[in-house]
């Protein structure tokens, strides 16, 4: 398998922004996708940008494609613009905390 380049800066930046594990981030997506019908399958759970989050958390650097590196800059931009360059944690309104949420970003949780 080719190996993708990635820089440093952003492999740090993403794992720095996106501070849940992936099995909080499982666990959430999960939990946010259980209603009163009933709990989806865990590979259904969040949406699409969620589970390729989710997904490239569970890679190693050098299994990175061209698409997850593009999904790791759309999601470093997208908290970035949520939190500003230096967040402290905030709890902000509830659905603003689950948005970023679903990116693997908890607002509350210390850096």
């Amino acid at each position: 398998m080719a190996e993708t380049a990635i820089d440093d800066e952003l492999w740090d930046e993403f794992h720095v922004l996106v501070n849940m594990t992936s099995a909080e981030l499982r666990d959430w997506l999960t939990t946010s996708a259980a209603g009163e019908e009933g709990e989806v399958l865990p590979d259904q759970a969040g949406n699409e940008r969620s589970r390729t989050v989710l997904e490239v958390l569970g890679k190693r650097r050098t299994d990175l494609t061209d698409d997850d590196i593009v999904v790791m800059r759309d999601v470093v931009e997208q908290i970035r613009a949520a939190r500003g360059e230096e967040p402290e944690p905030t709890a902000g309104s509830e659905a603003w905390r689950h948005r970023l949420m679903s990116l693997g970003h908890d607002p509350l949780k210390p850096s």
